[in-house]
């Protein structure tokens, strides 16, 4: 057993009341951990808390339910995190119950679902309640049958006392264990003893999935409910100057339409979150296609948008002025603003040695420039939100990845204490950062304040592929200097974006190489951006890793053992004082997958590879390809992952699966170009996504055993994703990658010809 000493306390774990018949409810808030209160303090606590947010509830019969704080949007964190506590407290699965938890001001820590931190966020937290609350039945047992504590043991739901044959349902003492002190330390399972953690367990909602019940936002109905649809402007850099209400108030079912002022919160400069105020057209009525007929047919008059400066806080704590710029911004134009930064002058993010000088000495020099476009989410679920304003406060249902800041910025905006905002959360059709956000929240509170009614507001495919937050435009310029033994001795990474630049100044290679320097740029633009599926590592992995491959071959080496080469220099005789990532783990992923994907002996002639270290996670794959047709056609893809203990098998398999063919389908196809301000595409005929006749044929996802905590997984298998297609079609085409997306790039070198 592993011991905990005093790292809960009445707060974090309280004993909120005694179910009707004899059934024991523990709250415990996962991250609150070692802030000692008060006895009083934790017992004075609502009764509607009880009702609606306890997290661990043992009936009389046994039966165990969790109600399960994060948002929910497909990474299965539903059935993982219970299974976490189900361990720790020694239940059958069988008995085990879990529910979605809403939202409520203090009773979680972290209710959000992003950056592939739930788990490992969690880990403790949920280990810790489920061995306390065990260890107070344990108690409840040895008080009831007058034996020793020490002398109890648990199994699968079950109280146990050997010497008197003595046994009793974990139901039958959770009334008087209710009644206990909290213990101030409790022993959690060794690794090698865990019986649920490490076994697959089927989706808790997968029934529910199949059959259709209604658990997106988008499914949501009550009893008087109006429809609302949002008219955003044609192109960023717009606003509204006058609306023509009369050319649609008339039309069939139309109740009501109006200009509303919201926040927008949905950009993103590099540390900062920038707020902003838009004004948009809501069009208000009795169902969504009388709704759509009307947003399709209203007059509104548009113009172009002045400069706006924002004061915005940082995410450390201190503010900043970021200023919004005016104008309709084109594609083209940004590349053209992006080319003027060659040479210019740029912020040094990490400098080691002197690589200047190193490569006046080089033998070999390798340079390459490497670019990416916007990329559009395209959530299968559209934004949407049911919001329900009323004289006591505000009810919201709909998907969202962090309820706690959208409830603030709710209140805010509608001028009540967040005390009131009650954000439900319902299972999102998909979020990779989009829902982040949460100003479509906003919007339907807003409209349902205004309309006086409650409202569901629903975003049309076309509104939700051109509003934007989209991933960044970035460019990075990689060079390389090699002496005459085809060792690596300089490096130098310049990368910029808008309006953000993806460097990770201090990821591999650095720390593997005597003369080392990475720099980054950003340049302003009014074009909303946001999260994206692992921010910045989905292009940035993607670039280093194709160039790495290319230097690997200019110096003569195998891929693979080029990259272990500085791995090995990384671990043994390490360059600089800080380096973000475990040499060890990072070079076992490689030596993992090249045994998994037999790349030694293998025949097949076009594979490709790639590894990347992020999410506090390590990812190697091998993709094999022919093409056909001049298409790529994939056939194998091998993924190795160390992201720690991996908690449900097949589950984690499934996540590696769908962020490989994710990552294929974006590096050969994702783009969203702008002309004007106009997103150039609004809908899945133009927007390419990949289809399933064009996902690989064969998907291996192999995890690296070993007892560290678990880490991120959600996001970490997307990143090298990109460079391992780039690196495997080279192979299949003889034609480097420069470009995303690949096809275009594909298309355009053949045109040449």
């Amino acid at each position: 057993m592993t011991l905990i000493k005093k790292n809960i306390d009445r707060r974090s774990f309280m004993k909120v009341s005694a179910l009707a018949g004899g059934g024991m409810m523990l709250s415990f808030s996962w991250l609150a951990g070692c802030k000692p209160e008060t006895q009083a303090e934790a017992m004075a606590l609502p009764e509607e808390w009880f009702e609606m947010n306890a997290y661990i509830k043992i009936g009389d019969n046994g039966l165990v339910t969790l109600m399960s704080p994060n948002p929910e949007f497909g990474s299965n964190v539903k059935t993982s995190m219970p299974m976490i506590l189900a361990e720790e407290l020694d239940v059958n699965w069988k008995n085990v119950m879990v529910e979605q938890a809403n939202f409520v001001i203090g009773r979680y820590d972290r209710q959000f679902s992003g950056g592939s931190q739930g788990i490992r966020m969690g880990w403790k937290p949920l280990r810790t309640a489920g061995a306390t609350a065990r260890k107070m039945l344990i108690e409840a047992a040895a008080k009831s049958w007058q034996v020793p504590a020490s002398e109890i043991t648990t199994e699968a739901g079950l109280l146990v006392h050997t010497s008197t044959g003595k046994k009793a349902g974990y139901g039958e003492m959770a009334s008087l264990a209710a009644t206990l002190e909290v213990p101030g330390e409790v022993e959690m399972k060794k690794v090698n003893d865990f019986k649920i953690i490490g076994h697959s367990k089927k989706n808790v909602d997968g029934n529910k999935i199949v059959t259709g019940k209604p658990m997106f936002g988008i499914d949501h109905k009550v009893d008087g409910m109006l429809y609302a649809m949002i008219v955003h402007p044609p192109a960023f850099g717009m606003r509204v100057k006058s609306v023509d209400e009369a050319s649609v108030k008339s039309m069939p079912g139309i109740q009501q339409v109006f200009k509303f002022e919201t926040l927008k919160d949905d950009y993103e400069r590099g540390a900062f979150d920038v707020t902003t105020f838009t004004e948009l057209v809501a069009i208000v009525g009795n169902s969504t296609w009388e709704v759509l007929q009307a947003k399709k047919a209203i007059k509104v008059d548009w113009e172009e948008a002045t400069d706006k400066t924002v004061v915005v806080q940082n995410w450390g704590g201190g503010t900043q002025n970021v200023t919004i710029p005016a104008g309709l911004e084109s594609t083209e134009g940004h590349k053209a603003r992006m080319a003027e930064m060659t040479g210019k002058k740029v912020d040094v993010l990490r400098k080691d040695g002197d690589p200047e000088a190193a490569f006046k000495k080089a033998a070999k020099v390798l340079e390459r420039t490497y670019n990416a476009p916007y990329l559009a989410h395209n959530c299968m679920e559209p934004m949407n939100c049911f919001a329900n304003v009323t004289a006591d406060g505000v009810e919201i249902y709909g998907p969202i990845q962090g309820p706690e800041v959208i409830q603030t910025t709710i209140a805010s905006t509608l001028g009540i204490p967040k005390e009131k905002v009650q954000i439900n959360l319902a299972r999102m059709g998909g979020g990779f950062g989009q829902r982040a956000y949460g100003h479509h929240l906003v919007e339907a509170a807003v409209i349902s304040q205004i309309a006086k009614a409650p409202i569901k507001m629903v975003y049309t495919r076309e509104d939700d592929m051109t509003y934007g937050i989209y991933r960044p435009t970035y460019t990075a310029t990689y060079k390389a200097g090699l002496d005459e033994d085809n060792n690596l001795i300089a490096f130098h990474v310049r990368g910029g974006g808008i309006p953000e630049h993806p460097v990770a100044a201090n990821r591999f290679p650095a720390g593997a190489v005597d003369n080392y320097l990475a720099e980054g740029w950003s340049l302003a633009s009014n074009i909303t951006i946001g999260a994206f599926r692992a921010p910045r590592s989905n292009f940035i992995a993607g670039a280093e890793q194709s160039f790495l491959d290319e230097l690997a071959e200019l110096a003569g080496k195998d891929p693979i053992d080029f990259r272990l080469e500085l791995l090995e220099r990384a671990k043994t005789n390490p360059v600089g004082e800080r380096n973000d990532y475990e040499a060890d783990r990072y070079a076992g992923v490689l030596k993992l997958v090249r045994e998994k994907s037999n790349w030694d002996e293998s025949t097949a002639p076009n594979k490709g590879v790639s590894a990347y270290f992020c999410h506090n996670s390590y990812v190697a794959e091998v993709i094999e390809v022919d093409m056909q047709n001049n298409m790529p056609v994939f056939q194998k893809v091998f993924a190795a992952v160390d992201c720690g203990i991996v908690i449900n098998p097949d589950a984690a398999a499934n996540m590696g699966e769908g962020a490989i063919v994710d990552g294929i389908g974006n590096a050969l196809f994702g783009e969203m170009d702008l002309v004007d301000g106009v997103p150039q595409k609004n809908n899945f005929h133009q927007y390419r996504m990949i289809r399933q006749k064009e996902a690989p044929r064969q998907v291996e996802v192999h995890f690296v055993k070993n007892d560290i905590d678990p880490t991120g997984l959600g996001e970490p298998l997307f990143p090298p994703t990109f460079a391992a297609v780039a690196n495997a079609m080279y192979k299949a085409t003889g034609q480097r990658f420069y470009n995303q997306p690949y096809m275009k790039e594909l298309e355009v070198s053949r045109s040449r010809i």
